[in-house]
């Protein structure tokens, strides 16, 4: 910016003494004969006095000189400019109009060199406001964001060079701010996951230590005690195993990441995979499972991440639910398909309910279930990332969430 004033300045500069010069010059020619015509006109009008007489002239000779004159009585006297002249031993006086060329000329000068000016001075000031200022506003942003400062937004520009610009780099800082925020989120809850997992370990940790010392104690000598001991044992190291394989998943990079592939596929592929995989396995726990009427259609989003969505859902009401019944129904809203899962026996409170989508949030009807508190959490992710949504609500002993797909 400094370095642009100082240009500005010598523009200024050059402009005033192109002013200067060009009067200067203008005045000296008005100075010489070449700048006084009348003077030309008296010199030529005098040589052919001197080469013819007076009666030489022609009339139509004259554009300055107004009168001659021989000299005599009031010879000086005269209303006009004049100029004396002597020829052949006699004076002449010679009356003239004097031009105003010379003044007009300086003037069109003047008027030529003060438009000109003003353009320049114009344009350069154009420059300073529509792309020197704006790109100077920018000038600290690579330094801040190297710093890591990402908080401060850029001011919106009019400019027609620079808005867009300006806009598409505060675009960048946002996108850059949110990845940031989001990478702070996913180190938070990979630590907080890792801490609960640590945790779980403890459980069936002490469990078999206990039946360690238990049996090198000889507490039971029975055969058959023992053997129940071992399966504890071995049920115990596999519940470990889980935990163990959790935390390794956990600490991946690509850890809760949850990307999704743009598509399309049809409902009827969704309930025909979650159906023929739960109809069996809830038909072995004696649990009522019915998937409601429904009409197929093409829907917006991952086929594989809405199986994973319905499947997360399913689980819950496997877990928390009292076993007796479960219900898959399916409306359509505003061009999208409902697809909800309910399930009898919550015991879930209503004020609990607005937070089963927070991250590693578990209510008070998981006291006696393991788990992380992360299923729903990943389910409502995934579902704002297809262009989807999902709620829950309770009606009763029943609790019923409820998958919104985009039909396409």
């Amino acid at each position: 910016m400094k370095a642009f004033n100082r240009l500005f300045a010598a523009v200024l500069g050059v402009l005033a003494v192109i002013f200067l010069g060009a009067n200067l010059f203008l005045i000296k020619i008005n100075g010489t004969d070449g700048g006084r015509p009348y003077m030309v006109e008296i010199n030529r009008l005098a040589l052919k006095i001197e080469q013819g007489g007076l009666d030489s002239l022609n009339p139509s000779d004259f554009k300055y000189v107004t009168d001659i004159a021989e000299y005599g009585e009031d010879f000086y006297k005269s209303e006009s400019d004049y100029a004396v002249r002597e020829i052949n031993g006699r004076l002449y006086r010679f009356d003239y109009r004097a031009s105003d060329n010379g003044k007009a000329v300086i003037a069109a000068v003047n008027a030529i060199l003060g438009i000109m000016s003003v353009f320049i001075i114009t344009a350069v000031l154009y420059v300073k406001i529509k792309i020197i200022l704006p790109f100077d506003r920018l000038k600290n942003l690579p330094y801040e964001l190297s710093k890591g400062n990402l908080t401060l937004p850029l001011k919106e520009s009019k400019s027609r060079f620079f808005s867009r610009f300006i806009w598409g780099v505060d675009l960048l800082r946002e996108n850059m701010e949110k990845q940031k925020k989001r990478e702070i989120e996913l180190q938070r809850e990979k630590k907080t996951l890792l801490l609960s997992l640590s945790h779980d370990i403890k459980t069936p940790l002490s469990a078999i230590k206990l039946y360690a010392k238990a049996i090198s104690k000889g507490l039971y000598p029975e055969k058959e005690k023992q053997r129940e001991i071992a399966e504890s044992i071995n049920l115990k190291a596999d519940e470990i195993e889980s935990y163990v394989s959790r935390i390794i998943t956990a600490s991946r990079e690509d850890f809760l990441s949850m990307e999704v592939k743009d598509g399309e596929f049809y409902l009827n592929a969704l309930v025909t995979d979650i159906k023929g995989y739960y109809s069996e396995k809830l038909s072995l726990i004696k649990t009522d499972f019915e998937v409601g009427r429904y009409e197929d259609c093409l829907i917006k989003g991952d086929i594989d991440r809405s199986i994973e969505v319905i499947q997360n859902i399913m689980e819950n009401a496997v877990k928390y639910g009292d076993g007796k019944s479960i219900y898959i129904d399916f409306g359509e809203e505003d061009n999208c398909i409902l697809i909800s899962v309910k399930n009898s026996g919550s015991t879930l409170s209503a004020s609990e309910l607005p937070h089963i989508f927070e991250s590693f949030w578990r209510g008070s009807n998981s006291e006696r279930q393991g788990g992380s508190g992360l299923g729903l959490y990943i389910c409502r992710q995934l579902m704002h990332k297809m262009g989807g949504d999902i709620f829950a609500e309770i009606n009763g002993e029943f609790i019923t969430v409820t998958a919104v797909f985009v039909k396409a």
